[in-house]
């Protein structure tokens, strides 16, 4: 009988489903250093919320145990490479609560709305002063939505009830789709920011997003406006924040989620005037806390008695000899999915890839699968694989397609994609050097030979003498090594592009100095994983 550990307090409707699909259930949430390593190698599965703290030193010998089921969201708890290096599957329920976050995000804009927890506070304490809590309404006034995934629907559906116009920003989310559903877009926060009354947040956080709110922006708000947070902490810059609200720059900020949890004494948040805190509740509903709770005992009955696998972080529920033939063009399309999100202008409608030579006649649903998982989690989060890139997709309204031909061309396999956005549609194709280099031959019309791999600066310019020369030299100016370089022209004189692979991120002000040049006409800075580094779903 497979066994499974549950590692925290889980609601009874998910112990029962395991008891009734015959699993011995080891319910003893609370486990210690050697204690709770010793039921983790005990156990074929664990289950867990955000306790316990499933570091490296819980799966160097994890003994029997081959899954961890994350009951909610974020993975954040668990070290997700040292459990894919010992072939443990992590799953998460994505789903369980979204309700409840939204539910709860909608509450902190009611309660800064009509000040209910100060007013609360003044008549326990004896007060009794109508004047001074006044409030606003919310119907007519203008929600921005950052992240239209799927609490970001469900926070704005409600919005519209209430008679709020609401806003959008999402990479993924098209003007047409947007009008379909009844909001508006912006093309970025700048737009967006001075038109809101409200702003909330739904996006995971990473590099990109990391104090995605700060000073500037909270700079660009009107001084009535209220920000809120139910997302991650470290999304919105908390000093910049408090700063803002003893300020008066805003009005007021409703946050459930923080930096350091539980949050420490010299939060500046916890002095701030005008803000509404919870102790990240947005999951705490008795219905998400069940639903989560049935859906990862769900996950576990099903992969330890049917082998089933779903909403893994690091994990292909594809055939693993299938994999391995393909494994090295997974990588490619990943990459060239990464490069397209990063160039591309614009939500994103469709992408196409084209399949040639060789590919044509592979499995390529794995490749598609993999350059639209790159193409997503550059905005997204590490929680997008094979397994589930294409529903994400398709959730966003952006279609993928793809064709194969059997002529070789100049290259024995090649991928050409195309990525259409409002704005217009880019082209990159890549190929493989000796059945293992990953290589970009084509970006836009032009063809070239360029590593898709660190740091590329890829520069739209004219053809002329001494300007590779100047870009050279500015580089060597901010001590930014160059590593390698290829141009791609159509003509002498002509339309060229360049691209640089430097050994780390360039300054600002080395940027500027390149796009300052008369014939260089655009600057993109492109993130790409190390060469041979791969995500951990296919590591």
């Amino acid at each position: 009988m497979s066994r499974v550990l549950i590692a925290d307090k889980l609601e009874t409707a998910g112990i029962e489903l395991l008891a009734a699909a015959g699993v011995e259930v080891d319910n003893r949430p609370g486990l210690k250093g050697d204690e709770l390593k010793a039921a983790i190698r005990a156990a074929d599965a664990v289950i867990c919320r955000s306790q316990p703290k499933l570091t490296a030193e819980f799966f160097d010998e994890p003994g029997k145990c081959r899954a961890v089921a994350r009951a909610g969201v974020g993975v954040d708890n668990i070290d997700v490479p040292a459990a894919t290096r010992k072939g443990v599957v992590v799953m998460n329920t994505p789903g369980g609560n979204t309700v409840s976050a939204a539910e709860h995000t909608i509450a902190l804009l009611l309660a800064l709305a009509r000040r209910i927890p100060v007013a609360d506070a003044t008549m326990k304490a004896g007060g009794w002063d109508r004047n001074k809590f006044v409030g606003t309404e919310v119907a007519g006034k203008t929600l921005g939505v950052v992240g239209l995934g799927r609490i970001g629907r469900e926070v704005a559906r409600r919005a519209k009830a209430m008679d709020m116009r609401v806003i959008a920003l999402d990479p993924f989310v098209t003007a047409a789709k947007a009008a379909e559903l009844g909001y508006e877009t912006a093309a970025n926060l700048d737009e967006m920011l001075p038109k809101v009354d409200f702003l909330t947040l739904h996006v995971p956080l990473g590099q990109d997003t990391k104090s995605l709110i700060g000073a500037r922006e909270l700079g660009l708000m009107k001084k009535t406006a209220r920000v809120l947070n139910v997302a991650r902490g470290g999304i919105v810059d908390e000093a910049a924040l408090a700063a803002a609200l003893a300020a008066g720059t805003i009005a007021g900020a409703g946050v459930d989620v923080f930096t350091a949890e539980p949050i420490v004494a010299d939060n500046p948040l916890l002095k701030a005037p005008n803000i509404v805190l919870t102790p990240h509740l947005g999951a705490s509903t008795l219905e998400a806390q069940e639903n989560v709770a049935i859906e990862a005992a769900q996950l576990i009955a099903d992969f330890l008695l049917k082998g089933q696998v779903a909403n893994a972080v690091n994990m292909a529920a594809v055939n693993p000899a299938e994999l391995a033939q393909v494994r090295p063009y997974v990588d490619l399309a990943r990459r060239l999915g990464l490069l397209q999100a990063q160039i591309a202008q614009g939500a994103v409608r469709k992408a196409s890839l084209t399949y040639r030579g060789e590919l044509a006649g592979q499995k390529t649903r794995l490749l598609t699968a993999a350059f639209t998982a790159g193409l997503l989690e550059y905005r997204l989060s590490d929680g997008v694989n094979l397994v589930n890139a294409e529903l994400l997709a398709r959730e966003r309204g952006i279609e993928i397609a793809e064709s194969s031909s059997p002529k070789k061309g100049d290259f024995a396999a090649l991928l050409h994609t195309e990525v259409e956005t409002e704005q217009g549609t880019t082209v990159a194709a890549g190929t493989l050097f000796g059945d293992q280099y990953v290589r970009l031959v084509q970006l836009g019309p032009f063809r070239m030979e360029g590593y898709l791999d660190g740091v590329l600066l890829v520069f739209r310019h004219r053809d002329v003498p001494g300007l590779i020369g100047f870009v050279g030299t500015i580089f060597g100016t901010h001590k930014v090594n160059i590593a390698q370089m290829t141009v791609g022209r159509q003509a002498p004189g002509g339309e060229a592009i360049g691209i640089l692979n430097l050994d780390g991120p360039p300054p600002e002000q080395a940027i500027a100095e390149v796009k300052a040049h008369p014939q260089i006409s655009a600057v993109t800075v492109v993130k790409l994983p190390a060469a041979g580094e791969l995500p951990t779903w296919l590591g």
